[in-house]
């Protein structure tokens, strides 16, 4: 463990100074593309503007006679493409696979001043944030980064949901982290094959109502419960107490916009900022759940008027306000903020609440 004097000092001669504060970036969809793709590779230019990362994916849904074209299709994606206001992320191969190295020597020295993030699949603890934290600084170093790359960590292991607290203060490269519920999943040995979501038979029983005789007077109905409710609970803290971000990961049936609306929504009430995108369908619904409602900054903004300098408490509409609650509004201000810088049509809809 580096002591505190040295957590802020590069890892390597000549790399960039590492950031003490991650950038507060709207980033509430996280759209994933497959660079080895030619025809999603043409419609990447497009997307810029209209989505807050773009993530070009050299891991799992790669093929492995493909890795190397999704390399090279990365960079030449990055050189010859303007991504303005959308932030470019990269989810390099596993640690343990024979294309990491090649991924990390090779994006950090062509487009390593386009890369925003990378995402570092599966990491089990803090040693594995340390070996990309002092790969990244030699190679920016060598490249004459004149920024740190910052890194993005899923949790997809029992393991690395156990160590989730030193992998987000591993180093302050940590950018955020992302669930990932169907590695998590297959390593917790829980029995259900969905790629996110819920499942029909997790669910809680309401007491049985009996007449005179004792027999059940009526069905008794039953509740849905969230798989991945204290996973996201725990991750959303750790991430918290470390000031970085967290971000729900893949919800895996498309054609269930409902559903995927929903685990989205809870995941941005339990404090994560965005989610995976693994089609641009969910683009929209990540956007619109993980944008704060008119009707809330609405709220937001009289209660911050109403409190002044912060301090007693007020009425408004009937409830009671004070210094909690103008702590909870201003995250919600803030964050409308941010979105409004990158949102024209979420901006308009939040300036019109200055004319009311």
């Amino acid at each position: 463990m580096r002591p505190a004097k040295d957590f802020f000092r590069p890892l390597a001669v000549g790399a960039p100074e590492p950031l003490r504060e991650v950038p507060a970036r709207p980033s509430r969809a996280i759209h994933f593309f497959d660079p080895s793709n030619p025809k999603m590779a043409a419609k990447v230019p497009d997307m810029v503007g209209t989505v807050d990362v773009l993530l070009g994916n050299l891991e799992d849904a790669v093929k492995a006679d493909r890795k190397e074209a999704a390399r090279a299709g990365l960079v030449e994606i990055a050189q010859a493409t303007d991504f303005g206001p959308t932030q470019l992320w990269t989810r390099i191969n596993a640690l343990d696979s024979p294309w990491v190295l090649d991924d990390l020597t090779t994006l950090v020295t062509e487009i390593g001043d386009r890369l925003d993030v990378v995402m570092v699949p599966k990491v089990q603890g803090a040693e594995d944030i340390h070996y990309v934290d002092r790969l990244l600084a030699q190679l920016e170093a060598k490249a004459g980064l004149e920024r740190p790359i910052l890194v993005h960590a899923i949790l997809e292991t029992a393991r690395g949901v156990a160590n989730v607290e030193e992998i987000c203060g591993a180093s302050p490269r940590m950018q955020g982290l992302s669930l990932g519920p169907a590695d998590l999943a297959a390593d917790r040995r829980m029995k259900t094959t969905r790629v996110g979501g819920g499942h029909p038979g997790y669910l809680v029983r309401e007491d049985p109502v009996l007449n005179a005789d004792g027999v059940e007077s009526r069905e008794r109905a039953t509740f849905q419960q969230d798989l991945w409710h204290y996973t996201i609970a725990r991750m959303v803290d750790a991430c918290a107490m470390h000031g970085i971000y967290p971000y729900y990961g893949p919800f895996g049936d498309i054609a269930d916009e409902v559903a995927c609306e929903d685990q989205f929504r809870n995941a941005f009430l339990l404090g994560c900022v965005g989610t995976w995108s693994l089609h641009p369908k969910q683009i929209a619904i990540a956007n619109r759940v993980f944008s704060p409602s008119v009707e809330d900054i609405r709220h937001a903004r009289r209660v911050v008027a109403a409190m002044g300098d912060g301090t007693g408490a007020v009425m408004l509409d009937g409830k009671m306000e004070d210094d909690a609650s103008l702590k909870q509004c201003l995250v919600m201000v803030d964050l409308a903020e941010q979105l409004a810088a990158v949102d024209p049509e979420l901006a308009a809809k939040y300036e019109e609440l200055g004319d009311e």
